[in-house]
């Protein structure tokens, strides 16, 4: 029930989101007297609407996004006499680029307000120290160090040599150490596959252990966890829950830029248990972000603790509608406002030369380029959803 719950949340959430970047075009647009025949939100078959004045708003079948139409959005489609002073097209520049980027900003701002309510409301997770007191031990050898355990995974090395929760690391292959980072440091020097002693405190008495280090992502593995010491939430005031939201925007886009860029490389290992090894693996679609919701909410973590990464989930959701939106492509908003300021430029250059406003931009021109566009994005979200449902993303255990 936890997940399910976890899930429907996500879906409920995402929903919102798309509402809310749906209104921002919606309102600016009315505002600016423009005409909006229809709200809608999802694809597909209309599932119910209802009309109130000039628009109609409605719900679809396929909840994986929404629409806005506003009359004259391009100048391609044909408009009744009656709108045509109403059309998108006609109205001045600077109302057309408010319109197209009310979008994003509402996307944005949403993020913005919500990383302000995690830092005033949940607060800012403080990680405390690691010491080398175990805290959990891996009862598996996961594909990945981002995977959970999966039905046949041999046991851990941790689990194999009779470590538990609470037992001290003194030492590790004859390697003393007093700090976590110690104890990494000594994981990575032993090799995969060979037996090494592991020297241990355990309810006041001194045990010496053997553990043989299987290989995970390329490295050593044991499967412990350190026990963390002065950990918690730390509840920001105003000031701080703005500079929290900006530097955490900032470290998103970060983020997705990283992701991004390592996709075509991580792209052979989607279906492979290798998948979350790298930034680009770890992209994931609509399924994906609610399976990891529903693990959120199952999980063993306290409720303060899954209410701060389901709000970081969305928070991440949202700066990411907001910056593929960006992009400048069509049929993207970021396509339709570079459309438009490279007609204002040319615009410019125009009077500057005394010749007349070329007008608006043959957009027939630009199919062949939109139509490679939307393959490409249909295709690569069909790829990411056959991912997810065969190859699921988990939280790391």
């Amino acid at each position: 029930m936890a997940y399910l719950f976890g899930a429907i949340a996500f879906v409920v959430a995402l929903l919102v989101s798309v509402v809310l970047h749906e209104a921002g075009h919606f309102v600016t647009a009315k505002r600016a007297g423009m005409k909006a025949t229809h709200f809608f939100v999802g694809f597909g078959p209309t599932l119910w609407s209802r009309r109130r004045g000039e628009t109609e708003y409605g719900i679809k079948a396929i909840p994986l996004g929404g629409f806005v139409k506003i009359v004259g959005y391009t100048p391609l489609e044909e408009i009744d006499p009656r709108d045509e002073e109403r059309a998108f097209y006609r109205r001045p520049a600077r109302q057309r680029a408010v319109v197209i980027a009310a979008g994003v900003m509402v996307n944005f701002v949403l993020a913005f307000v919500l990383l302000m309510v995690l830092a005033m409301g949940v607060g800012v997770r403080t990680s405390g120290t690691a010491t080398t007191t175990v805290g959990a031990v891996s009862p598996c050898v996961p594909p990945s160090l981002q995977s959970g355990c999966r039905p046949g995974a041999p046991a851990s090395p941790a689990a194999r040599a009779g470590l538990r929760p609470g037992d001290k690391v003194i030492a590790l292959g004859g390697r003393r150490v007093t700090t976590w980072s110690d104890l990494r440091e000594a994981i990575r020097a032993q090799p995969a596959g060979t037996p090494v002693p592991i020297e241990i405190e355990r309810d006041g008495r001194t045990l010496r252990l053997r553990v043989e280090p299987a290989r995970v992502g390329g490295g050593p593995y044991l499967g412990i966890t350190a026990r963390v010491v002065g950990g918690g939430y730390d509840r920001q005031g105003p000031a701080g829950a703005v500079a929290f939201a900006a530097g955490g925007i900032g470290r998103i886009l970060q983020g997705i830029g990283s992701a991004v860029a390592d996709l075509p490389a991580a792209m052979p290992r989607l279906f492979s248990p290798e998948r979350g090894n790298s930034p680009g693996g770890q992209v994931g679609s609509v399924v994906g972000a609610t399976q990891v919701s529903g693990q959120i909410f199952s999980s063993g973590d306290s409720w303060r603790d899954r209410i701060a990464l389901f709000l970081s989930l969305v928070i991440s959701v949202n700066v990411f509608l907001g910056a593929i939106n960006v992009l400048p492509v069509l049929p993207l908003d970021g396509g339709h406002l570079a459309v438009l300021c490279y007609e204002r430029i040319r615009a410019k250059i125009a009077r500057i030369r005394g010749l007349p406003d070329p007008g608006t931009v043959d957009l027939t021109k630009l199919l062949p380029v939109t139509y490679v566009a939307v393959v490409l994005l249909i295709g690569l979200g069909v790829l990411l959803v056959l991912a997810d449902v065969f190859n699921p993303l988990t939280l790391p255990q």
